[in-house]
């Protein structure tokens, strides 16, 4: 799947997400937030190298379910699953080596 370049407000639901199959790269954020826009070069850098992942982008906040079900406290986190289960996160990521990291632990 291609790099998912802005957050999107229609998210899927829970148990859609516990339903997938293969390694998925779920970015909670939003457009307007400044740590967003200073980690989508190290994000996308990553998430690019990596054509054998799913990408989502889901736009966060007060009363959003999704990110709530995932404990969702800053942005962007990007929570990696294999087979709809959690392998590996990371909130706020300082390098590239920090993501690609964290989609490793799919493997």
């Amino acid at each position: 799947m291609a790099w998912t370049t802005r957050y999107s407000a229609d998210a899927p639901t829970r148990d859609d997400i516990d339903a997938t199959t293969g390694v998925l790269a779920l970015e909670f954020g939003t457009n307007w937030c400044g740590h967003c826009q200073a980690a989508q070069p190290l994000l996308r850098a990553a998430i690019e190298r990596r054509p054998d992942l799913a990408h989502i982008k889901v736009e966060d906040g007060k009363g959003r379910p999704l990110g709530r079900s995932f404990g969702v406290k800053l942005w962007p986190t990007l929570v990696v699953l294999r087979n709809g289960v959690e392998v590996a996160r990371v909130t706020r990521p300082d390098s590239v080596e920090d993501v690609e990291a964290a989609l490793a632990a799919s493997d």
